[in-house]
């Protein structure tokens, strides 16, 4: 199961949060991995931590001002990027440019949408992952794989229906070990989260909670 913690634009210590992953994930051996503002992904990425950035602008390099560059995410030390989070949504062929932007620089991708349809309409594009996060889970207190695990049922089998290689993630929610547990008897392959570990008074008591069943 693969975390990737989404830290937004919430006011925290994204090394702080970071330095906490990096070390969860040593001691346990889980993948732990975690998305900053684009202006702290260098910080952030000299914790050690595996860094992702949280969206690479459909743009090749020239006149772009206020776009995110794969290219230069990569070169400030992330490894992978979201794509289409519901809180920075892409047009699809939008989607397509930024998934061949950012594999061009070598980085992984997660393509996020709302629903099974979705979810298959992502997959076909040909991303290392999806995931699905309906909206009205986002930042609440239940967890999508408890109270909608058949949107992520769902979800795993839309994505197998176009591309078996194509991981499949969950989010909306997620904040506990047993959230994690649900989500990977459910078929998921890994979760997103953000405000669970982001706003935290201990993000690594979170995050060994969160890796416990792993």
């Amino acid at each position: 199961m693969f975390i990737l913690v989404n830290l937004k634009a919430y006011d925290c210590n994204p090394v702080a949060v970071a330095a906490a992953a990096a070390d969860v994930a040593e001691e346990t051996g889980a993948r732990i991995a975690v998305a900053p503002q684009a202006a702290r992904i260098s910080a952030v990425a000299a914790t050690g931590v595996e860094t992702w950035a949280q969206h690479v602008s459909p743009v090749e390099h020239g006149s772009h001002t206020g776009s995110t560059h794969a290219a230069a995410v990569e070169r400030t030390g992330a490894v992978g990027t979201l794509l289409n989070h519901s809180e920075n949504r892409q047009k699809l062929a939008d989607i397509d440019a930024s998934l061949n932007g950012a594999e061009s620089e070598g980085l992984e991708t997660v393509v996020c949408a709302n629903n099974p349809d979705q979810i298959a309409a992502a997959t076909a594009l040909d991303p290392d992952a999806v995931a699905v996060e309906p909206p009205e889970l986002i930042g609440g207190d239940e967890s999508v794989a408890t109270a909608d695990p058949d949107i992520v049922t769902d979800a795993v089998e839309a994505a197998g229906s176009v591309d078996e290689g194509v991981d499949v993630f969950c989010g909306a929610g997620i904040a506990t070990g047993e959230d994690v547990a649900a989500a990977r008897d459910l078929g998921a392959d890994g979760v997103l989260l953000a405000s669970g570990v982001a706003l935290a008074d201990d993000p690594e008591a979170v995050l060994r909670d969160l890796v416990s069943p792993l």
